[in-house]
């Protein structure tokens, strides 16, 4: 009886007795393989190249990736030398998709192996390496898969080595306590092995990969999305909801004005309001009730005819400001910077004391260095001029401290608006 039909008849008596086993080895069962050969010898054997032998397997899935067998390969070829082959190895599978009803597989092994010429030679025995590639097809309700293989083969029986290719198909049946076809360890009805997020909390709704879902797409799961129906695009917080990075209520979506001082009222656009329209907001509005369309300084005040600056001082005898003028200095230019229709004349005044002539060229320069400190800032020159009045226009008694004070000073009077 020629060893392929023996192959035969071992593989139908290893499906009668296991015909209740499952169709493919799960992670921890056994199985059984027996398949028919197609041999391509290397030709230095001088065999023919035919349907001649088989191969006999048992093996063991180690986990939803690994497979370890045992195997024993014989044949009986024809050809220039005659001969039987044998070999016993051990194989390492790589298995892909072992729950789908296709598992392909890659494997490497060694073994021994033996060739026996019918001439009267002496057998040759040595070392067997091969690697390859298979797929195991569930066959459906019988319990049993179809497996077929290539196999390249490498040995050292020979004086040199010999290089084989083998194509096999054949049964393959597992054996064994069956586990469940898959596992959901976290109940959201995807398989383990495919669940790309395998600890979803309980409850909650996944896609196809058993991961949460996240409706609005901002990556922030439906599970801890306390806005779940963020537009595309926005950029959320943590909470799932849209980011608002000034703190005034106004998501950053939609805020008009996105650098508000914290703690500032603002309106839908959140924007501070500014409820006399004056174009100042309330927060720093020293005058909230002006009358529509009234020309403003930078604090909410009507300008009249003269735009003062107090704290606006000066070194004694001299045009040199002392500290702190230049803040109010500094208003003054954002005021005509804000009335950009607004000329005015810059006015120097002196107290009474010391010459008149005298006066008036102090007041003279003094109202020079407010002309030349606006202008340096951004006031076009032809919306200025300048002039000294001395003492010439005091506003208060020269014959007190106080009034003195009052009367040494430096003032925009609007000419035109």
């Amino acid at each position: 009886m020629t060893l392929l039909i023996r192959a035969g008849i071992a593989a139908i008596a290893l499906l009668l007795a296991f015909s209740n086993a499952s169709a493919e080895a799960e992670a921890g069962q056994g199985y059984f393989s027996a398949m028919a050969s197609y041999i391509d010898d290397d030709t230095d054997r001088a065999a023919n190249d035919e349907v001649g032998g088989g191969q006999f397997s048992i093996g063991y899935a180690i986990d939803e990736h690994w497979n370890f067998e045992v195997l024993y390969q014989a044949a009986s070829l024809g050809g220039f030398v005659p001969q039987e082959q044998a070999g016993i190895g051990i194989d390492f599978q790589r298995v892909f998709f072992r729950s789908s009803r296709f598992s392909p597989y890659l494997f490497a092994g060694f073994g021994w192996f033996q060739t026996t010429p019918e001439a009267a030679q002496p057998d040759d025995e040595g070392d067997m390496y091969a690697g390859g590639a298979g797929f195991n097809l569930d066959l459906g309700s019988s319990n049993v898969s179809l497996r077929g293989e290539w196999r390249y083969r490498v040995d050292s029986a020979a004086p040199t080595d010999q290089h084989d290719n083998l194509f096999s198909l054949g049964l393959q049946i597992p054996f064994g306590a069956r586990a469940p076809k898959w596992s959901d360890a976290d109940g959201d009805g995807i398989a383990d092995g495919a669940d790309r997020c395998p600890n979803t909390p309980a409850g909650a709704s996944v896609d196809e990969f058993g991961c949460e879902l996240d409706s609005d797409g901002d990556g922030v799961k439906d599970s801890a999305d306390q806005c779940p129906n963020t537009p595309r695009g926005v950029a959320v917080d943590a909470r799932g909801c849209p980011r608002d990075s000034d703190g005034d209520g106004v998501s950053d979506d939609r805020d008009k004005c996105p650098n508000t001082v914290r703690g500032a009222k603002v309106d839908a656009n959140g924007c501070e309001l500014d409820s006399d329209g004056d174009g100042v907001v309330d927060r720093i509005d020293e005058c909230p009730n002006t009358r529509k369309g009234a020309q403003v300084d930078v604090k909410g005040c009507e300008i009249k005819e003269v735009i003062r600056l107090p704290g606006v001082n000066f070194e004694t005898n001299s045009d040199r400001l002392l500290a702190g003028a230049s803040a109010v200095l500094d208003d003054a230019v954002a005021t005509l910077k804000r009335n950009p229709t607004i000329t005015v004349e810059v006015e120097g005044h002196t107290d009474s004391d010391g010459s008149a002539a005298y006066n008036e060229g102090l007041s003279a320069r003094r109202a020079q260095t407010v002309y030349d400190y606006l202008a340096t800032n951004g006031i076009a020159e032809d919306r200025m001029t300048v002039r000294g009045y001395g003492e010439s226009r005091p506003i208060a008694d020269n014959s007190t401290a106080a009034g003195k004070a009052q009367n040494r000073r430096v003032v925009l009077r609007v000419i035109e608006r």
